[in-house]
């Protein structure tokens, strides 16, 4: 053996072993064990033995750390220590000029010093292919290391470990299943048909996130127009989505992103958020809703116009006078708007309108209305405001409300209703002359004898009174009687004179039916004797 530190020299003996072959019947070198595998730095005892006859010079050529642990006639025990790489020491045996050689195969077996499973995309498309990626470092013997991509405890493919690092990979097509599904990279070290197991490795799990997101905007619920000082709900919706609760909302008038609230459902959403017309965003904005998934998104837009559109002012010199009294009615509109009076002559819009208006009691209570009209993306809108006119005057007591004469027959069912007009309203008293009882009015069940008589009504308020008499008659069952027979003599004294009427005027038809019947006779009489034979 070579001296601590100095040149092997396993390849000199190597280029030499063709020449130094023994010739058969020459004595033999043997090894045992011909094969071992270790772990990285283990150690194994190597047994050299020589079949000379004689005391052979036996010996144990290899770089690794050795030691001599015991030996016998024609045989020695070898202790391998700290091997580290695969390795072929060499037994050889120098029995009197000749050598023989026999040589162990050592193989180092370790674990794989890194794996990893490549980082997969954030968020993978639902029915999209999917590559996944596997690289390990390190690892022997190669032979027996196999590479095993996993999606959960399921087997995606199984591949030798090829170069260094090596690397293994599968396709998967994604599904909604594989979302928060956990792949790994496993690595395989099989030496059970060298008795001494099964041994793995398995990289940190990554998770994947499947998505779906239609091809097809979200819907928008939006108002076109929008006036200052009022607020509107915008809604966004969407259809189809996985994982819907996954979903980010955008809902922004221009710059400007609004407060959203999101409610989500099994497969869909819906965000809500109100938008406020101020005179600081007056005009013309774009309205977007935008829905984001994954690493997609989807948005839909709306044009929104915020105007301002001031109401029309509507004046009244006085809105409460006299009767008789001049009131002039004004309609004025602000600045770039038309407007149009009701009950003022018919004219175009205009910026302002007025009229004279003699006030009468016809006008207690008219009603005057000024609108004005603005047009907004194409919508034309109107704003209204309406004034009551109030007219003062005297108490009214005529016959369309107070009848003067009422005839009932006694236990009859009868209303009797009389009513003053007025601005204020006036007080009305109905007093019978002859005792002062009052008129009654309102349903009558039934009419008595007690409430005939004449009544003074009188209406009175702080602009004057006004009185008016009222006659009632009741009668009673002998009147009624009275009025039976007048009532059918009536009636017969009108058959009559309708019977004799009738055959007068057919008398009088006949009598001209025939006169006319001789006139026509005579005329034909007449032609006869004026034609000659």
């Amino acid at each position: 053996m070579a001296p601590a530190g100095a040149p092997s020299a396993l390849p000199l003996l190597l280029a030499l072993l063709g020449a130094l072959l023994p010739e058969p019947g020459d004595a033999q070198v043997s090894v045992f064990p011909t094969e071992a595998t270790l772990p990285r730095g283990g150690s194994v005892l190597v047994n050299c033995s020589s079949t000379c006859e004689e005391e052979a010079f036996l010996g144990l050529e290899t770089p690794l750390t050795k030691e001599e642990r015991d030996r016998g006639h024609n045989w020695k025990v070898f202790k391998l220590s700290d091997v580290e790489e695969d390795s072929k020491p060499m037994c050889f045996s120098n029995c009197g000029p000749n050598q023989t050689l026999a040589s162990i195969s050592i193989t180092v077996y370790r674990l794989p010093e890194h794996m990893e499973l490549f980082p997969l995309p954030p968020w993978q498309p639902v029915g999209e292919n999917l590559t996944l990626k596997c690289q390990v470092k390190g690892g022997a013997p190669r032979a027996q290391l196999t590479l095993v991509l996993l999606r959960g405890e399921e087997e995606l493919s199984r591949q030798p470990a090829v170069g260094e690092p090596a690397e293994g990979n599968a396709t998967v097509l994604a599904g909604r299943g594989d979302y928060g599904a956990n792949f790994t990279c496993r690595a395989e070290l099989d030496l059970r048909p060298q008795g001494l197991g099964f041994f793995q490795n398995t990289s940190a799990p990554r998770q994947l996130r499947t998505f779906v997101l239609p091809m097809t905007s979200p819907q928008l619920e939006t108002p076109r127009i929008l006036e200052v000082g009022t607020s509107e709900k915008v809604v966004c919706s969407m259809g189809g989505l996985f994982p819907a609760s996954e979903a980010r909302v955008h809902l922004a008038l221009g710059d400007h992103r609004l407060n959203t609230t999101v409610t989500y459902n099994k497969d869909s959403l819906s965000a809500t958020a109100w938008v406020e017309g101020t005179a600081e965003n007056e005009g013309d904005h774009l309205l977007v809703c935008a829905i984001m998934l994954g690493n997609q998104s989807q948005e839909s837009w709306r044009n929104l116009t915020v105007y301002s559109f001031p109401a029309p002012n509507l004046t009244l010199s006085e809105q409460e006078v006299s009767e008789g009294t001049q009131v002039e009615v004004a309609c004025e509109a602000s600045v770039g708007l038309r407007v149009r009076l009701s009950d003022a002559p018919a004219e175009p819009w205009a910026p302002s309108v007025q009229f004279l208006l003699n006030a009468t009691a016809e006008d207690n209570g008219r009603h005057f209305s000024c609108s004005a009209a603005l047009e907004v993306a194409g919508h034309l809108l109107y704003k209204n405001q309406t004034k009551e006119l109030r007219v003062l005057y005297g108490p009214r007591l005529d016959e369309s409300d107070c009848l003067g004469n009422w005839t009932w027959p006694e236990e009859t069912n009868q209303k009797l209703s009389c009513q003053a007009w007025g601005n204020p309203v006036p007080q009305l008293t109905c007093l019978r002359e002859t005792d002062g009882a009052l008129l009654p009015t309102g349903d009558l069940r039934p009419v008595k004898k007690q409430y005939e008589g004449t009544y003074i009504c009188k209406a009175e308020s702080p602009r004057g009174a006004v009185t008016r008499k009222v006659f009632l008659t009741v009668l009673s069952e002998s009147g009624k009687n009275v009025l039976i027979i007048v009532l059918l003599t009536a009636g017969a004294i009108l058959g009559a004179v309708v019977v004799a009427t009738y055959l007068y005027n057919r008398q009088r038809k006949i009598k001209i039916y025939k006169l006319l019947k001789a006139q026509e006779a005579a005329a034909m009489k007449l032609n006869t004797q004026a034609t000659p034979p």
